[in-house]
């Protein structure tokens, strides 16, 4: 499965079931590194979810890790604790919003 079919199967499902995005306004940003680095933002905002392939937003937390371990990271196959601690992810910004992304995750892949 591909990160914009990830990002996309998990926008869909945030705004058909958008009671666990409330009171949720934030910007994820994802560099994926290797050899095709991208970037990705995830906009959540008045319980509406968008994503971007480029950097549209001003993001509040960045991710930084594989495009293999993003995939697993989605799939819950990863801790992100164990993945921070590791080196295998990077968090520019607030660790607990990192968190909060893992938990919204499980709620929609």
């Amino acid at each position: 499965m591909s990160v914009d079919i990830i990002l996309a199967t998990i926008v869909t499902r945030m705004n058909e079931e958008p009671e666990h995005l409330e009171g949720l306004t934030y910007t994820y940003e994802f560099r994926l590194t290797g050899e095709d680095e991208q970037l990705y933002q995830l906009k959540i905002d008045n319980q509406t979810a968008e994503y971007a392939t480029n950097r549209q937003w001003e993001p509040k937390l960045t991710l930084e890790l594989s495009e293999a371990n993003f995939k697993k990271l989605a799939t819950d196959s990863l801790n992100p604790t164990m993945a921070y601690m590791n080196g295998k992810l990077k968090v520019h910004g607030e660790l607990t919003h990192a968190l909060k992304f893992h938990s919204l995750l499980k709620k929609y892949m």
